[in-house]
């Protein structure tokens, strides 16, 4: 049996801040891009594919009613039909990565999978924004 206890680990994963040398390097939650658009299982992609379009960007996160990542549409995926179901659709049990992070470690990691973009969650896999490639290879090579 084990008592788990709280630690430092828990509150930078919970994107709660920081203080020391290490807190001014940006991290993952730094340039991930909140207000992404989110979907349900049983949206179609041709509500999807309006939505995002609204906003400019080729990628829905899906959760659940606690905002929990389920899973992911990709500019692939949201090429499906109209009518077709989200939960048909997605890329389920995305890999997710904690706010703390740090960006250069990001922006190799994504490069090496060749990952367009990954949500940014918390512990509890709560949705707190989507970081994509070509931002965290730029802040990490010092374009801010």
């Amino acid at each position: 049996m084990y008592d788990y206890v709280d630690g430092k680990v828990d509150w930078l994963a919970a994107g709660l801040p920081s203080e020391g040398r290490a807190a001014s390097k940006p991290a993952a939650a730094d340039v991930a891009r909140s207000g992404v658009p989110t979907c349900a299982l049983d949206d179609t992609l041709g509500e999807i594919r309006a939505r995002a379009g609204a906003t400019g960007v080729e990628v829905c996160v899906v959760v659940n009613a606690a905002n929990v990542v389920l899973g992911i549409l990709r500019e692939e995926q949201l090429k499906g039909p109209d009518s077709q179901r989200v939960d048909e659709a997605m890329v389920p049990g995305p890999s997710t990565f904690r706010p703390h992070v740090p960006i250069g470690e990001m922006a190799h990691y994504m490069a090496e999978h060749e990952l367009p973009t990954t949500p940014i969650t918390t512990s509890e896999g709560k949705l707190m924004g989507v970081l994509f490639r070509e931002d965290a290879e730029r802040v990490a090579h010092g374009d801010r």
